[in-house]
């Protein structure tokens, strides 16, 4: 009953001055909001970096060649290129937590159709790839194995390709030349955009990578080998087991490739969108301390103004602590009451600033709850000393001021 009665008298006290209560929780409004929007188009950005990762494919570890030294001259990543097909296919029959596998070449050149011509890139791959990438058909089908142990010359165009060398057509039975050797497109690929590294998936032409290597790289070598794991949980384990197979396979002389998994890669492209998110929301939070400052400022005031209410609330039997409690009690309703419109505020802001500038926004219940909480807290911090220095008045002193 004591602390609803403290309430009511709080809230009588800060509807004396309805104007200066409410630019004294101004600071704490402006930091909650500051905090939840930044936080908010911070956590929007990292998960659009994780969608576009994910638009790559799941649980996909991949091998790519490293380097290499040949006679005393050493080259960096990349400049070795000793991955083969019988490197693929020992990961497809040794590892058991591979549920595909892949081999990919690569190569950019022009292709040809219906008297246009585009450059796009070239990647002989298996049947498998597709699943791999998570990538559907949006018109005719994928080649087949047959294709593939035939070296048919058959393929697959993403919506770009077919955008440029079909447009308003159906390029599905129809004939398009690579390197002016002709080969059938069987499919269209559903269209993905572009990836976090700003290519375009969509232009692209999926070709048997048996078709690849015999008709246009014309090299034994792959670029990279492409695996999907059984899990994500598992998918340390079988980059190893595939580190060491490969190892087993060159009798362990210095590796000449490099073994990546698809958790590296988002762990690496989300560590720059959470530090930029840690840094706005500290930013931001700096003004929840200016608030604080605030209202500690007021509280001293109105203190100041208080100061004959004090000596009398104390002259007739009220105890230090209970002064203490009055004036903590009004600190603390500042502090919450600037929270909870800081939220709204935060919330509306982020909301808006996505519909003008069309950025991604994800509203964090983690950071709306912390905000909040840190208001409290600096409610707490920030009107102790003034309620302390109220509660400490000598009553004979504190009626005698005018």
């Amino acid at each position: 009953m004591r602390l609803l009665n403290t309430i009511t008298v709080a809230l009588r006290a800060l509807r004396r001055n309805v104007l200066r209560s409410i630019l004294t929780a101004l600071g704490i409004i402006i930091g909650v909001g500051a905090v939840i929007a930044m936080v908010s188009i911070g956590n929007g950005a990292k998960a659009q970096v994780e969608a576009s990762i994910a638009s790559l494919g799941q649980n996909i570890i991949s091998v790519f060649p490293g380097t290499a030294t040949t006679g005393g001259m050493r080259g960096g990543w990349g400049s070795a290129s000793s991955l083969t097909v019988d490197d693929m296919l020992a990961i497809r029959n040794e590892i058991s937590g591979a549920v595909a596998v892949s081999p990919e070449i690569r190569d950019r050149t022009q292709v040809l159709a219906n008297g246009l011509n585009w450059n796009s890139q070239i990647s002989g791959v298996d049947t498998t790839a597709l699943d791999i990438r998570s990538w559907t058909i949006a018109a005719g089908e994928m080649f087949s194995d047959n294709d593939v142990r035939a070296g048919i010359k058959v393929c697959v165009i993403g919506k770009t390709v077919a955008d440029q060398l079909f447009a308003g057509g159906d390029p599905v039975g129809q004939t398009m030349r690579i390197r002016n050797v002709p080969f059938k497109v069987a499919g269209v690929l559903t269209s993905k955009g572009f990836n976090y590294f700003g290519q375009d998936q969509d232009d692209i032409v999926y070709i048997p990578y048996t078709t690849h290597l015999r008709t246009i790289a014309r090299r034994p070598t792959l670029n990279s080998i492409l695996i999907q794991a059984i899990s994500p949980e598992l998918m340390p384990q079988i980059q190893q087991e595939i580190t060491d197979l490969l190892q087993q396979r060159r009798n362990n002389r210095e590796p000449d490739f490099t073994v990546r998994n698809q958790l590296e890669l988002a762990e690496a492209a989300t560590a720059t969108t959470k530090t930029m998110t840690l840094l706005l929301g500290a930013i931001a939070g700096v003004s929840l301390i200016v608030g604080g400052i605030g209202i500690m400022n007021i509280m001293l005031v109105s203190v100041t103004e208080r100061t004959r209410e004090i000596g009398i609330r104390l002259a007739v039997g009220a105890h230090g602590r209970d002064v203490l409690l009055q004036f903590l009690t009004e600190a603390i309703i500042l502090s919450l009451l600037g929270g909870l419109l800081g939220i709204a505020l935060g919330i509306g802001s982020s909301q808006l600033i996505s519909k003008l500038n069309s950025w991604p926004v994800l509203v964090s219940e983690t950071a709306v709850i912390g905000a909040f909480i840190f208001s409290a807290i600096i409610g707490v911090f920030f009107g102790f000393y003034p309620a302390r220095k109220a509660a400490q008045l000598d009553p004979i002193e504190a009626l005698r001021y005018e």
